[in-house]
């Protein structure tokens, strides 16, 4: 469960970056394309379908933030990055 917990975490942390970077008109590309290709690689592994059913089965501590495990999250920001480079 520390492994799961922790890699929650992680994405969260650079699902949360992709956001930001999403929506400030400053931020340079370069600074979140590493955790765009994590966040692409991980939400298309077994590992998201297996940490999402594991959310859904109650197996997470409730204060654990889970934007990342959202059906949409990860989808609606990578797009949203992808429409911003595309604005470049």
């Amino acid at each position: 469960m520390c492994g799961r917990l922790r890699r929650i975490r992680e994405m969260e942390t650079r699902l949360n970056r992709v956001v930001a970077w999403n929506n400030s008109p400053d931020m340079h590309e370069d600074s979140i394309r590493e955790d765009v290709r994590i966040l692409d690689e991980y939400y298309h592994s077994p590992l998201w379908r297996s940490d999402f059913e594991a959310d859904e089965a109650g197996k997470l501590p409730a204060g654990l933030p889970r934007g990342v495990l959202s059906e949409d999250g990860i989808f609606n920001a990578i797009e949203a990055y992808r429409e911003k480079l595309a604005q470049i």
